[in-house]
């Protein structure tokens, strides 16, 4: 949903079935800033690049071996010098250079859940009828954050609201080449082994995350999903994971949201 802003700058991705020979889901929300398309670029090639990874440290190492934090650190950085290599031969322009996206990807296994972030967008988990946050926003005023952008010789700055040089309000990106070293496209990785009581996961930018918080998010998706809740209108009055998405994008404007709102929800059960 764009709201309140003139533009749209968030990506949704869902890959396709039979993404990795169907042994994970993919998921992931892509918030752009400064322009769509780092976010676009993103959407597009991400979850392909992530994929050869995925074979690559396969046929390198067994499963006891398997690093998943090597492999989201290593396709996040080859999809951000996608950006700095297009900078280099000139085929961006002076904007361009300052634009970025943020990133959360979610893969959905049988038996566990990966999450890789790298910005202030979100991944919650409900388990157990409460809200379990997979990912921790790169935020500039978060303690470890500012210290390392300071110790790069950064500053982090309140100019309506904390910000990397005064300028971002986010401590990582992809993209956004202009601030680097103080801004990393390195993502922070959590995995999860599941269990019985997770029951779903909602994955959005922060223009959810602004203005609703994890708790109230995780109960109006279980209202929908037990149809407690139903949207009103000629696209409402259904059930499901997409009545629940549109839900919470609904609410989130109505709480006064005046940023692009994208959320996917994935059922577990």
């Amino acid at each position: 949903m764009m709201g309140r802003r003139r533009v749209m700058e968030d990506a949704v991705t869902v890959a396709p079935r039979g993404w990795l020979d169907g042994e994970y889901s993919f998921f992931a929300v892509y918030d752009g800033h400064g322009g769509s398309k780092v976010a676009e670029t993103c959407s597009e090639r991400l979850h392909k690049c992530l994929e050869k990874h995925i074979v690559e440290a396969r046929e390198k190492k067994d499963d006891k071996d398997f690093d998943w934090v090597k492999v989201m650190v290593d396709c996040f950085s080859g999809i951000d010098e996608l950006f700095e290599e297009a900078a280099e031969r000139g085929g961006t322009t002076g904007r361009e250079k300052m634009m970025g996206s943020t990133a959360v990807v979610v893969l959905v296994g049988k038996e566990e859940v990966v999450v890789a972030n790298c910005g202030d967008s979100r991944a919650v988990l409900c388990r157990g009828g409460a809200a379990l946050p997979l990912s921790t926003d790169h935020k500039p005023d978060r303690p470890d954050e500012k210290e390392r952008v300071e110790a790069a010789g950064g500053n982090i700055l309140n100019w309506n609201g904390w910000r990397v040089q005064g300028v971002l309000a986010t401590s990582r990106s992809l993209g956004d080449h202009y601030l680097k070293p103080f801004v990393i496209c390195e993502p922070e990785v959590t995995v999860l082994r599941r269990i019985e009581s997770d029951s779903f996961l909602i994955v959005a930018s922060d223009g959810l995350w602004d203005v609703v918080c994890n708790e109230i998010a995780c109960e109006v998706v279980r209202k929908c999903l037990s149809g407690q809740v139903r949207r009103r209108g000629p696209s409402g009055g259904g059930s499901g994971v997409s009545e629940a998405a549109a839900t919470l994008a609904e609410l989130a404007i109505a709480k006064g949201s005046k940023d692009n709102i994208s959320v996917i929800v994935v059922q577990l059960k």
